[in-house]
C-alpha cells in the first residue's frame, strides 16, 4: 500500500491541534506497523518543518516548491492530503520546535547523529538551497532543527559543506576526514561513506522509497569531493 494513501489515512484524523502532539498520535495509528511508522513519521516530518522553514524565511519560491516535489512523488489523488496537512503546520500555534522535538523522540534518547534525523535536515537543506543560496534565516533554522537533533556542531558543518560544494569548497570537511591523512585511508574512508549513503541504506532506516533525491544528491557531493582531493594528489 501506498505510503501516501496511509498518509492521507492520518490527515484525514488530525486536527491542527493534534500536530502538536505528532509522534503520539503516529505511534497510536500505526501501532501494529514500526516499519509504516517511521516511514510515516518522516514523511510528515519533512513536511511540516518544511512548511515551518517557509514561514520562517517568509517567502515559498515556485523553486522550493519544485524542490519538494522533487523529494516527494506524490501522486496527484493524494496531493490534496499533502497540501493539507502543510498547510495545518504553517497555521499551527506550535513552533518547529515542537515538531523537531517530537521527531528527535522518534530516534530515541542519548543518540547524537541519528542517521534518520540527519537524512530529515538533508531534505531540508535540499528545499532552502533551491533557489539558488541558503538565506540566513534558513540557516539559522536548519541549525536550531540540528541542534534539537542533537547533531554536533561537526557534523552540522559536514552536511553544509555537501549543500554548498563548489570549486573552493574544502573536499575534506565533506568526507569528514583530516587533510594529511593518506590517500589509500582517504579512500577507505570515502568508500565507507559511499556504502553508508547507499539508497537502500536510507530505506531500511525508515525513508520512503520516493524519496531518493537526498541519496542522489549526498552522494554527487561525496564523489565530487573524493574526485577533487583525487586531482590535487596527483598534481602534487
Amino acid at each position: 500500500m501506498s505510503i501516501w494513501f496511509r498518509l492521507g489515512d492520518f490527515v484525514s484524523r488530525v486536527s491542527s491541534n493534534a500536530l502538536f502532539s505528532l509522534a503520539d498520535t503516529i505511534r497510536s495509528i500505526f501501532a501494529t506497523d514500526p516499519e509504516l511508522r517511521r516511514r510515516v513519521a518522516f514523511s510528515i516530518a519533512m513536511i511540516a518543518l518544511s512548511a515551518k522553514m517557509a514561514k520562517a524565511d517568509g517567502i515559498v519560491s515556485a523553486r522550493e516548491v519544485n524542490a519538494f516535489q522533487e523529494i516527494f512523488e506524490i501522486p496527484d489523488e493524494e496531493a490534496r492530503n499533502v497540501a493539507r496537512l502543510y498547510d495545518l503546520a504553517k497555521q499551527d500555534v506550535a513552533g518547529f520546535d515542537a515538531y523537531a522535538r517530537q521527531m528527535a523522540a522518534l530516534c530515541g534518547s542519548g543518540q547524537r547523529n541519528c542517521a534518520m534525523l540527519e537524512d530529515i535536515l538533508d531534505g531540508l537543506f535540499h528545499i532552502a538551497k533551491a533557489d539558488g543560496y541558503i538565506h540566513e534565516r534558513e540557516l539559522a533554522f536548519l541549525g536550531d532543527v540540528a541542534e534539537i537533533f542533537e547533531i554536533d556542531s561537526g557534523h552540522f558543518e559536514r552536511i553544509l559543506a555537501r549543500h554548498t560544494f563548489g570549486g573552493d569548497s574544502d573536499p575534506y570537511l565533506v568526507l569528514g576526514i583530516p587533510a594529511d591523512l593518506p590517500f589509500d585511508e582517504v579512500r577507505r574512508a570515502y568508500r565507507k561513506l559511499v556504502a553508508e549513503n547507499h539508497p537502500d541504506r536510507l530505506i531500511a532506516r525508515g525513508v520512503p522509497e520516493e524519496f531518493v533525491a537526498i541519496a542522489t544528491t549526498r552522494l554527487a557531493a561525496i564523489n565530487a569531493a573524493f574526485e577533487m582531493i583525487e586531482r590535487q594528489r596527483m598534481h602534487a
